[in-house]
């Protein structure tokens, strides 16, 4: 991922956030714990993750509107919809 080191970092904490809360999913599985109290912190896990995807999507499009001459070619317009309807 390109993108200012505070962006990276910011999409790093959310998914080391979604890492803790899956491996509590996982834990909670294996406990027998309640139907509803698993798929909440699975939507939790899916929230962190969407975060950390529209974050990414973020940075890129700021890129995009920044890239300089002979660097990576910016994303276009449709693959920058792309991206963000594969996380809807």
């Amino acid at each position: 991922m390109s993108g200012t080191p505070v962006a990276t970092d910011a999409v790093l904490k959310r998914l080391r956030r979604a890492q803790g809360q899956l491996a509590g999913v996982i834990a909670m599985i294996e406990a027998g714990r309640d139907c509803k109290d698993v798929v909440t912190q699975l939507a939790a896990v899916s929230r962190a993750l969407d975060r950390a995807g529209f974050k990414i999507i973020a940075s890129g499009m700021r890129d995009c509107m920044n890239a300089a001459e002979g660097e990576q070619p910016p994303l276009t317009e449709e693959e920058l919809e792309k991206l963000f309807l594969s996380l809807a």
